[in-house]
């Protein structure tokens, strides 16, 4: 399993996809964005699955990344 930390557009499309992610059974939490990542809604999703889940992110979604080391960050993929 990995770690990895999706930021949003909007607070609504981190919850939206925290609770989806909860229904598939993959275990995330709600959390304030690190700088590093981005300053947008300043709410991410933080999650452990064995792939990204990126059919269950909002359309909100900013960009997933995967979590290597404290605080290294690797942009898995990046919405404009």
């Amino acid at each position: 399993m990995s770690c990895y930390v999706a930021t949003f557009h909007t607070h609504l499309a981190a919850l939206t996809t925290a609770r989806a992610l909860a229904n598939r059974g993959v275990s995330a939490k709600m959390m304030p964005t690190p700088r590093k990542l981005s300053s947008s809604c300043g709410t991410c999703v933080r999650y452990e699955a064995a792939d990204p889940c990126l059919s269950d992110m909002d359309v909100d979604m900013e960009q997933v990344c995967t979590l290597e080391a404290e605080e290294q960050y690797i942009v898995l993929i990046k919405n404009a």
